[in-house]
């Protein structure tokens, strides 16, 4: 007789852990499944610890990063290394979350310098935000006018649809996150398209999709600015937490929004994702000058 392929748990505690495994619905949408368009940029600042300096090759220290940086899903470019703090603003990938970068940035650039016999501790305050060619102003303008964008013939069809548009006036996206180890502007331009760009008509599931991403983004914590239901399309401005990734929110919401809408696979098996802050590149990139 052949053994099981997993022994039957010894516990009743063991048990009712593997039961609420089995029970959990399995996600429609992974990393591996999934297509992402992203344009994702972080400007991070470090700071040595009080009362020290960097090093006059902390340049050559940030250019000896470079590769791990890279694998890790960062690509540096310009930069700025004065004596009292360092500047780098990174392209990144859609798993890189702002706690990741802050560590990878600061843990890296740390070692180098030890490497190259000029060892400096960074203080644990860290300034992290997210950038993108385009600003906050701009972005959340955007997602308000996409019904006038649209351009819909029928006045009374295109005051239904402004319904499914909906800003928080009590989210401010400006502000950064406070944490014990720094400051954190992590603003995402989400976007989720439907399957086949089939067009969703129904007002109920409408409003299902623009009230389900306002309780999933209060459920995880996000700060949601404003929500855009489109026929065929959603937009969302939002503030990630810290911890997050821009792939770990987006799929958050492309399983949870398809579980609610009955399991169904609705979306594509892609979404977009860009960052947006106060500034524009063109503030950043005077850091080369």
């Amino acid at each position: 007789m052949s053994e099981p392929e997993e022994s039957a748990p010894s516990d009743l505690a063991s048990l009712e852990r593997k039961i609420r495994e089995l029970a959990k619905p399995r996600p429609l949408y992974t990393p591996k499944s999934v297509r992402p368009v992203y344009a994702l940029r972080y400007d991070w600042t470090g700071w040595p610890t009080e009362g020290t300096l960097l090093p006059p090759n902390t340049v050559d220290a940030i250019h000896a990063c470079k590769e791990a940086w890279r694998k890790d899903g960062l690509a540096a470019g310009e930069f700025r290394a004065d004596r009292d703090h360092v500047q780098i603003l990174f392209d990144a990938t859609p798993t890189v979350s702002p706690v990741l970068c802050t560590a990878r940035a600061k843990g890296r650039l740390q070692h180098a310098l030890r490497q190259g016999g000029t060892p400096v501790t960074f203080s644990r305050k860290v300034s992290f935000r997210s950038l993108g060619e385009n600003i906050r102003a701009a972005v959340e303008g955007y997602l308000g006018k996409q019904v006038r964008k649209e351009g819909f013939a029928d006045t009374r069809f295109a005051r239904r649809m402004e319904t499914f548009t909906v800003e928080d006036a009590a989210v401010d996206l400006a502000l950064p996150t406070e944490t014990s180890t720094g400051r954190y502007w992590y603003n995402l331009h989400l976007v989720l398209v439907v399957d086949g760009r089939r067009k969703i008509a129904d007002n109920e599931m409408l409003a299902k999709i623009r009230d389900g991403v306002r309780r999933i983004s209060k459920k995880k914590g996000f700060g949601l600015k404003s929500v855009s239901v489109m026929l065929d399309h959603v937009h969302m401005a939002l503030r990630g937490t810290v911890e997050a990734s821009p792939e770990e929110i987006a799929l958050g919401f492309l399983n949870n929004l398809a579980f609610l809408l009955g399991r169904n696979r609705v979306w594509q098996d892609g979404y977009y994702v860009g960052t947006f802050s106060e500034y524009g590149m063109d503030v950043i990139r005077r850091l080369a000058d």
